[in-house]
């Protein structure tokens, strides 16, 4: 993840590299580039990105990008210029629509609130079977608008996350640490509405 002061004041590309040839030059492990979104000034154009990737610990892209355009063709460019990096949307408020353009995969937040609808979509995705996709999306797109409203994530996220995942048994609490506040009873009702549209996966999980 990019260091903080980057968000607020920005930062030199030339930064950028150093910093990943500094970190994968001290370790012997895979490292995965988290891409923040586009209208954030720690964002990395997609030629940053394609010198990174020249970093042999450099493996995969978590690609935050949030603005369609610029996702579609960077994820272009990188698939000519950088062909053995591993592109995972993290999309998570449209992951269907971010994996349609050709990803590797998603590595989500909300992911493990409904792994049987989105593991079951991004099999039929992959099979061409968008039919399939449409009819899981039903069960996807009530649960991401839930969590996360429409348009950027919030920082109440995480705590609409637990919730869901203690409605459906999964967590025995949805208590959050202060200054997250409690979730209000109309947040709570439109994840259980939520819930309560999931259906039985027909397919095992991954």
């Amino acid at each position: 993840m990019p260091p903080h002061n980057w968000l607020r004041f920005g930062m030199k590309q030339e930064a950028v590299i150093r910093l990943f040839q500094d970190v994968a030059s001290a370790i012997d492990i895979g490292i995965i580039i988290h891409l923040y979104p586009y209208i954030t000034k720690a964002f990395y154009p997609v030629e940053t990105i394609v010198e990174l990737a020249k970093i042999p610990n450099v493996k995969t892209l978590k690609m935050g990008t949030r603005q369609m355009a610029v996702y579609e063709r960077d994820i272009r460019v990188l698939r000519r210029e950088a062909p053995d990096l591993t592109i995972l949307t993290c999309i998570d408020e449209y992951v269907l629509t971010a994996m349609y353009v050709g990803v590797d995969g998603a590595l989500i937040g909300f992911g493990g609130c409904i792994p049987e609808a989105i593991t079951e979509a991004w099999r039929a995705m992959k099979e061409g079977d968008f039919a399939k996709t449409r009819e899981l999306q039903e069960q996807i797109f009530p649960m991401a608008e839930a969590i996360y409203g429409i348009g950027q994530p919030s920082g109440e996220a995480h705590a609409r996350m637990k919730e869901a995942l203690r409605q459906r048994n999964v967590f025995s609490s949805a208590l959050m640490r202060p200054p997250v506040l409690p979730l209000s009873g109309e947040e709570k009702a439109l994840i259980f509405d939520a819930v309560k549209n999931l259906k039985e996966p027909t397919v095992g999980l991954v």
